[in-house]
């Protein structure tokens, strides 16, 4: 933003002298008489007044000006940019999703998994100077996407996740554990994991609640998110005859969720369909925001040598009009 101020606004008070010079210019042309006197002068009535006759007040007119340019200048005026300077400490954020077929049940709309990258995608999107990555896991787990800030090819990756990439089961301890690996070496002043999962750990070497210890000597938050209703889920069956569903109970290791998000200073969040997922994220990221130092700025510019320059140009025309064309005769 650009503003105009001046170093010695009370300068301007001299702009005074020229109504004080205008009004004296006037009275001693009021006060000057002419050395020859006629009775009448209705007989130059008829002559129009020449150009000369016209702007013979322009001298005077150029010389106020030339003043006032003066005075502004010697008032220093400067353009003052303002502005902010903004520093962010990011954290960094691993996404660690569940993608067992038990991911496939359609409690959620399409399904679980489809909802789960959707809101993903979302979180990702409202995020800046974050770095952000990906774990996936059912019975095995590896990393999708490491550490970014390239949030495009991060969402990209996210895109074509499907059960059934790697072998089928539950390894939520693995999946953790994969998450703090990417963390472990992290210099980022907040380190977080979001652990999304629909089931209950059955496979793996290691198991959340030692994860969770791991995590928390890391000083790593996890905040667990369980999807899945209340009860039973319609689950499709591939038949010959095409897709059936089925009812399946719904069965969520809330206790052991519970327990690796109270370790980890995280939160457990359980949530029944897409509306109150999108709600769970939402809220993650509002607690998870950036921390931003604002710094305020301002800088001066010096304007006074533009009205320098235009108070010479005028004086040199003022000079120069006077000494030709409104040159008065001796």
């Amino acid at each position: 933003m650009l503003d105009i101020s001046f170093a010695n606004p009370e300068l301007l008070l001299l702009l005074l002298i020229i109504p004080g010079l205008a009004v004296w210019y006037y009275y001693r042309l009021q006060s000057k008489e002419s050395d020859i006197r006629y009775s009448t002068l209705s007989p130059f009535s008829s002559i129009k007044q020449s150009m000369k006759e016209r702007f013979r007040h322009l001298p005077f007119v150029l010389r106020m000006i030339v003043v006032a340019l003066i005075i502004v200048a010697l008032a220093r005026p400067q353009s003052t940019s303002k502005g902010q300077n903004v520093h962010s400490e990011g954290i960094d954020i691993v996404l660690a999703i569940d993608i067992s077929g038990s991911m496939l049940a359609e409690d959620f709309q399409p399904n679980r998994i489809e909802a789960a990258k959707n809101v993903a995608q979302e979180f990702i999107t409202g995020r800046t100077n974050d770095r952000i990555g990906l774990v996936i896991f059912s019975g095995e787990s590896f990393t999708q996407c490491p550490l970014t800030v390239d949030y495009d090819v991060l969402k990209s990756l996210i895109r074509p996740l499907k059960s059934g990439m790697i072998e089928d089961g539950t390894a939520i301890g693995l999946g953790l554990g994969n998450a703090i690996n990417r963390l472990r070496e992290s210099k980022a002043k907040s380190k977080v994991i979001i652990l999304l999962t629909d089931g209950v750990n059955n496979r793996g070497e290691i198991d959340p609640i030692t994860a969770a210890q791991i995590a928390q000597s890391y000083d790593i938050r996890v905040y667990t998110v369980g999807v899945g209703t209340i009860g039973e889920a319609p689950y499709p069956i591939p038949t010959p005859f095409g897709t059936r569903y089925q009812m399946v109970p719904v069965e969520i290791d809330e206790k052991v969720l519970k327990q690796v998000a109270e370790m980890t200073e995280g939160k457990y969040f359980r949530a029944t369909d897409n509306k109150k997922l999108r709600a769970i994220y939402q809220e993650i990221d509002q607690m998870e925001k950036t921390r931003v130092e604002v710094r305020s700025y301002r800088r001066y510019t010096e304007l006074f040598y533009s009205f320098i320059f235009g108070a010479v140009f005028l004086l040199i025309v003022d000079v120069g009009i006077v000494s030709t064309w409104l040159r008065k005769i001796p």
